[in-house]
């Protein structure tokens, strides 16, 4: 497998591919795991081609500790797309590369939806978000872009970002993938010790609770329950837990008939961060 690490490489690459072929997109930061190949799994279902990007891309952080222990093993990410045939083609380019000489975010107008949760815990972030991918859309110009749900305030703002820089490419969103236990697959697991895995999965099991006694309780009640159990539980630090509407992510305060709502969680264990939502209704 070759792995691109330039502009002009991975375009004579592209360019040189069947006038037909169709381009599917899957960015990633690295330490790939089974939702990062799922979700280039169903884009090899739609396309001829997928460009997998592995790129940490420092302008999303706000917390540079978090950049600094972010985890990155390019040998075994590779290893594991070699598997997936030679329809997959992977970029791995330098900050340099894909930003220029300055490393820096742009602002963008994304509304409502950068503030709430993530956007007001982490200041920042999805500007990093926006200018990368937009980077990235203009460099690749795929057909589709593949984004797994577990970052649901992300996708809806990739959504946002392709209306609001008039790109072409359509955004797919993919379904969560879960450990056996029901942890939310994702490349930070990798940071936390054996007991730290078993006592993360509490965040899935408050979620599913959620989503159970959703048609029995008020969602202040549901909010208050959550919250309680967080407070007794001597493993995780809470950072948010929210119910909001699933397409504008307002936060809820009750239910409306013919509206969808997605309950969310950010949570500390020890110093890694997890994220995980659930749809409720």
């Amino acid at each position: 497998m070759t792995i691109y690490t330039t502009t002009k490489a991975l375009q004579k690459k592209l360019f040189s591919l069947p006038i037909e072929s169709s381009i599917g997109f899957v960015p990633t930061m690295g330490a790939l795991h089974r939702g990062h190949i799922s979700l280039v799994e169903k884009a090899l279902q739609d396309n001829s081609h997928v460009v997998v990007s592995i790129f940490v891309n420092p302008t999303q952080f706000d917390n540079k500790n978090d950049l600094v222990k972010y985890p990155r093993n390019i040998d075994e990410d590779t290893a594991l797309l070699k598997n997936l045939g030679d329809s997959v083609i992977v970029f791995a380019p330098s900050a340099e590369e894909v930003y220029g000489e300055k490393v820096k975010a742009k602002k963008y107008n994304f509304g409502r939806l950068a503030d709430e949760m993530e956007g007001q815990h982490r200041k920042g972030h999805f500007n990093g978000v926006g200018t990368v991918l937009t980077h990235l859309f203009r460099i690749i110009e795929p057909s589709k872009a593949y984004f797994g749900e577990k970052d649901y305030q992300q996708l809806q703002i990739v959504r946002k970002l392709v209306l609001l820089e008039n790109m072409p490419v359509q955004i797919v969103g993919c379904p969560i993938l879960r450990e056996s236990n029901g942890l939310a697959m994702s490349s930070r697991n990798e940071r936390l010790t054996d007991a730290q895995r078993n006592e993360a999965v509490f965040i899935s099991e408050i979620l599913k609770q959620t989503r159970e006694n959703f048609s029995k309780k008020s969602i202040p009640a549901l909010k208050r329950a959550a919250k309680k159990a967080f407070d007794e539980n001597p493993h995780l630090e809470l950072e948010y837990f929210e119910i909001a509407n699933s397409e504008t992510l307002t936060s809820a305060k009750r239910k409306q008939k013919g509206v969808s709502f997605r309950a969310f969680v950010a949570a500390f264990a020890g110093d890694v961060r997890l994220i995980d939502n659930m749809a409720v209704n």
